[in-house]
């Protein structure tokens, strides 16, 4: 069974994104924010980080940076999920290191499309 860390700071996104993708055959856990998802990643490897962009503590960009930093090989695949919609946001983020972007809300169906196109589905 694959994986996945839902990082943010929305207790309502976690809990949609939480159901979908244990609808999925998922296993899920969660993070508030990008330091709590950094230092979760150092104990148990996800296969795939669903990410918020605007969050406390630490934002979805310096958790990004900071993560493909320590894992340049073996990371997880990195979906961004947020209302950040400029195109220089999402050229930033597929910069940094990030493999899809999705716009919130989503559904079930972008999830899982996102999720085959990095092959984690």
């Amino acid at each position: 069974m694959k994986n996945c860390l839902i990082v943010d700071d929305s207790k309502v996104i976690r809990k949609v994104a939480r159901h979908i993708l244990e609808d999925l055959n998922f296993q899920v856990s969660e993070a508030c924010d990008g330091q709590e998802a950094l230092d979760q990643c150092s104990s148990q490897s996800p296969d795939i980080i669903l990410l918020d962009w605007n969050m406390p503590v630490m934002s979805g960009m310096d958790f990004l940076t900071a993560y493909r930093d320590r894992h340049v090989q073996d990371g997880a695949k990195v979906i961004f999920c947020t209302t950040e919609n400029a195109l220089d946001h999402i050229q930033a983020a597929l910069e940094a290191g990030a493999d899809e972007y999705i716009m919130k809300p989503f559904d079930r169906e972008t999830l899982q499309a996102k999720l085959q196109m990095v092959g984690v589905a």
